[in-house]
């Protein structure tokens, strides 16, 4: 009984998580869809309080963190994360259809979440995820190698990160030109082009500092690049984890080959500032 009462709760709450997104959402068709689906859920705690005999609390934590995560990292991303639970959902429908099999009815309902969900999930975070690509990836494989380079070329942590940041600079406000070109060229009319290029160049800057940050606050030059690196990677991560749940698409293989870019170009780089160094006596 235990595990019906924790699922009437998930039913109260997701209820209420619906609605909030409803609110959240400007889209007309959006609104009726998840509106329909918060009613679903509502009939399913109904039908287990019928059951258990016992009134639920939503769990405010859960309703508040997909309403937050909703306005930051789009709607589409709160509700690819809800609709994972659905798995575990249906492994404890499973296990209690022989004794409510009014519970296959729920089941179907809550797959159904699924497809009518990925019809409106489109929002401004996804349709820019080429243009946030664009900045972010290019700022990646360049200044991983760019900082790595110049970090055994020089071994001054003030002269590699002053140049990473005037060079970052330059470079953002060059990739916000690329991305503002290249979508103006582009046939979807859901693109605007200074978006696309504010995009760009935001996300490009935003990992040249993120990058550059660990030369100005670390005196010895290589551990600097150790945490650099390390950065490097964890935006790797926390981008991929994103697009991986807000489009529903592998994360490891993502991961992997955007890491290897990077750290790929990192490595030949080293044995290009190592050269410099050696052939002209650079910071020696």
């Amino acid at each position: 009984m235990r595990n019906i009462v924790e699922q009437q709760r998930n039913e109260l709450t997701e209820h209420y998580i619906y609605l909030k997104l409803a609110d959240l959402s400007h889209d007309e068709k959006n609104q009726k869809t998840l509106r329909a689906i918060a009613k679903q859920e509502m009939q399913h705690y109904e039908f287990w309080k019928g059951i258990t005999g016992v009134e639920s609390v939503p769990v405010q934590s859960r309703i508040t963190k997909h309403l937050w995560l909703a306005k930051i990292l789009g709607l589409s991303f709160s509700l690819r994360l809800l609709e994972a639970g659905e798995a575990e959902a249906s492994r404890f429908y499973d296990s209690v259809l022989d004794r409510y099999p009014e519970a296959l009815k729920i089941k179907e309902d809550e797959l159904q979440h699924e497809q009518k969900l990925i019809g409106i999930l489109n929002d401004s975070r996804l349709v820019y995820a080429g243009a946030i690509v664009l900045g972010l990836n290019d700022a990646l494989v360049e200044f991983t190698g760019t900082l790595a380079g110049l970090t055994f070329a020089f071994s001054d942590n003030i002269i590699v990160g002053s140049m990473g940041v005037v060079m970052g600079v330059a470079a953002s406000l060059s990739m916000a030109a690329s991305g503002y070109l290249a979508s103006r060229e582009d046939d979807h009319d859901v693109i605007n082009p200074i978006s696309s290029a504010v995009y760009t160049g935001v996300a490009y800057i935003f990992t040249v500092i993120c990058l550059v940050l660990p030369y100005f606050l670390i005196e010895s030059p290589y551990i600097a690049l150790g945490i650099m690196l390390l950065t490097t990677i964890l935006i790797v991560a926390v981008y991929n984890y994103y697009i991986s749940v807000a489009k529903a698409v592998s994360f490891k293989k993502r991961f992997i080959e955007m890491a290897l870019i990077s750290l790929g170009v990192a490595a030949i780089s080293f044995g290009i500032g190592l050269l410099i160094k050696h052939i002209f006596g650079i910071g020696s």
